[in-house]
C-alpha cells in the first residue's frame, strides 16, 4: 500500500488519503449506526461512496507492482529473479493478511471464530491478485499495458459466469476467493482494478516529470467518459449475460469506479501540483495506509467499543468519524516521524551519560 520514494509521486499519496478518510467514515457509520439511522440519506450516503475505497486500494496497489516491475526491468535482471521480486511482495501482503485477522480473532476471543481468521479480506485479495499478476513482470513495457488491460477487462467480464456457476460440490474457501459477493473480496471482479492500476504504473513510467500534467489530464478524461459511459451502458435493458447483479458481479460497476479513480487521479495532481504543495493531513494517511486500516478496523469492530456499537445518533456518528480521523493522523505522525523521535531521545539520553556526576557531600 506504500507508494514509491524515488521520486514519490505525492498525488498517489494523496488519492490513497482520500481512500482512508472515505474508508474511516464508511465503517463508523455501518458499526455505530442504530438500526433508526440505517434508513436516513446521510447513512445511505455514506455507505454508498464508502464502496469505492477497496477499489482505489486495489488500483494503487497494482500502480506500485507496475514500478517494481519497472524497475527489475531497468536492472534487467533474469526472469526467475523477476518473478521472485514479485512473487515476494505477494508473500508479504498475505502474511500480513493473516497476522492482521490473527490479531482481530485474538482480541475478539472467546467470542471469534477460527473461520475469521481465514476470511477472504482485501489484502488476501491483493496478495492473490499479485501472484496472478506475476507473468506481466516478464514483458515490455507496451505488451504489459496490453495484456494488463486485457486482464482487467476479462476479469471484469467473466465475473457474472464466475456466479452463476454450480459452487455447490466446491470447497468453502475457494468459493471466497473466486465468487463474486458482498462479504469477502474475491478475485472476481475485485482483482481487476489491480490489473488496471499495473496498466497505469508502467504508463506513469513511460511519461517523464514534465508530461505528469498531460497524463493527468488525460486520465480525468478517459475516467470521466468511462465512469459515464459504463453507467449509460447499464441501463440498457439487454444483456450478454442470463442473469448478473449490479452490486456485485457487473462489469459496469468496475468500469464506473475504475472511471471515478481516474478522475481522482487527475484532481490529485492538480491539488498537490498547483494548490497544497507542502503537508497535508490527505496525504499524511495516504503514507501509512496500511496502518490506518489495520488499527481502525479492531477501533470500529473489535470489542473496545461494543457497548454503544449500533446504538449512536448521526449527529455522535459525525462526532465519531472526526474522533476517529483524529486519532488515525496521531498515529500516522508518529509513525512517519518515529525515527526522529528514536533519534532525539538516543542524543537525550547520550547527552545524559557524559555529564559528570557529583561526589558524595559536595
Amino acid at each position: 500500500m506504500s507508494s514509491p520514494t524515488k521520486p514519490r509521486l505525492h498525488f498517489l499519496d494523496w488519492v490513497r488519503g482520500v481512500a482512508a478518510i472515505i474508508m474511516l467514515q464508511g465503517h463508523v457509520f455501518d458499526s455505530f449506526a442504530a438500526g433508526a439511522q440505517r434508513q436516513e440519506p446521510v447513512f445511505v450516503l455514506s455507505q454508498f461512496v464508502g464502496g469505492m475505497p477497496p477499489a482505489i486500494f486495489l488500483f494503487l496497489t497494482g500502480v506500485t507492482l507496475a514500478f517494481l516491475m519497472e524497475s527489475q526491468e531497468r536492472k534487467e535482471l533474469p526472469w526467475l529473479r523477476k518473478l521472485a521480486g514479485v512473487f515476494y511482495r505477494a508473500r508479504y501482503l498475505l502474511l500480513i493478511a493473516i497476522l492482521f485477522r490473527l490479531q482481530l480473532f485474538l482480541f475478539a476471543w472467546p467470542m471469534g471464530s477460527w473461520n475469521d481468521v481465514l476470511k477472504v479480506d482485501i489484502l488476501n485479495c491483493m496478495g492473490v491478485s499479485i501472484l496472478l499478476m506475476a507473468p506481466l513482470a516478464l514483458l515490455g513495457r507496451m505488451q504489459r499495458i496490453r495484456a494488463s488491460l486485457l486482464a482487467g477487462i476479462g476479469i471484469a467480464a467473466a465475473a457474472p459466469l464466475i456466479a452463476n456457476r454450480d459452487w455447490s460440490g466446491a470447497p468453502e474457501l475457494l468459493k471466497h476467493y473466486l465468487v463474486p459477493s458482498t462479504q469477502f473480496f474475491a478475485i472476481f471482479p475485485w482483482a481487476a482494478f489491480l490489473a488496471f492500476g499495473v496498466a497505469t504504473g508502467t504508463m506513469l513510467k513511460i511519461a517523464s516529470a514534465r508530461d505528469l500534467g498531460r497524463f493527468a489530464q488525460w486520465s480525468a478524461i478517459a475516467g470521466f467518459v468511462l465512469a459515464v459511459g459504463a453507467q449509460q451502458l447499464s441501463n440498457i435493458p439487454y444483456s450478454v449475460y442470463s442473469k448478473s447483479d449490479f452490486w456485485i458481479d457487473s462489469p459496469w460497476l468496475v468500469f464506473i469506479k475504475l472511471g471515478i479513480t481516474l478522475v481522482l487521479l487527475g484532481i490529485a495532481y492538480l491539488w498537490t501540483t498547483h494548490v497544497s504543495t507542502g503537508w497535508s493531513l490527505v496525504r499524511q494517511l495516504g503514507t501509512t495506509s496500511l496502518l490506518v486500516y489495520w488499527v481502525h478496523t479492531e477501533i470500529v469492530y473489535g470489542r473496545l467499543f461494543w457497548d454503544i456499537k449500533g446504538s449512536l445518533t448521526t449527529p455522535q456518528i459525525v462526532l465519531a468519524v472526526l474522533a476517529v480521523i483524529a486519532a488515525m493522523l496521531g498515529l500516522s505522525l508518529a509513525q512517519t516521524n518515529w525515527p526522529r523521535i528514536r533519534a532525539a531521545a538516543a542524543a537525550r539520553q547520550f547527552n545524559f551519560s557524559l555529564e559528570p556526576t557529583r561526589a558524595e557531600g559536595d
